[in-house]
């Protein structure tokens, strides 16, 4: 797959898995938590909705680098790269749901409210293509033959 492609490929995977672990490299040390991703685009940006007073947000501002994981059942996504603390309101109301709302109950117009835009460096993924059944039988070929299991990957360097 070319560059491109892989590139193409990574971001529709990370748009099919809603949830990541974000992890930041603060004055603590790295941290990692759980955030909804609300969207990735083509340029390989990710976009979360968070609070501006939290500890992540205070991490970032002191060291921009982070990774990003993101699994389901049958692919596999790491990601490295920038992130940016990002006052926008018009973006933020565009990706506003129903789960920011949960950690966010004053809506996107709350002061608290703000955006992570992830700048991906670098990125891999791994994907069993075919889903559950085509797992199993790759499963089942790597005890029974000694073969390795099967899995799409791709790395993709912006």
């Amino acid at each position: 797959m070319t560059q491109d492609g892989d590139q193409q490929r990574l971001v529709e995977l990370i748009n099919d898995i809603p949830i990541a672990m974000l992890t930041t490299f603060g004055v603590d040390g790295p941290r990692s938590l759980p955030m909804a991703k609300q969207e990735a685009e083509a340029s390989a940006e990710m976009w979360f909705i968070t609070g501006r007073d939290t500890d992540h947000v205070r991490a970032i501002q002191h060291d921009p680098r982070v990774a990003v994981t993101l699994s389901a059942r049958d692919t596999w996504v790491a990601v490295t790269g920038r992130a940016y603390v990002v006052d926008d309101l018009d973006k933020l109301k565009e990706l506003w749901n129903t789960f920011a709302e949960a950690w966010l109950p004053e809506g996107p117009e709350d002061p608290n409210a703000t955006l992570i835009r992830v700048d991906v460096e670098r990125g891999e993924y791994w994907d069993t293509p075919g889903g559950k059944i085509a797992s199993l039988v790759s499963f089942a070929k790597t005890k029974l033959g000694g073969d390795t299991y099967d899995t799409e990957h791709g790395a993709v360097t912006t």
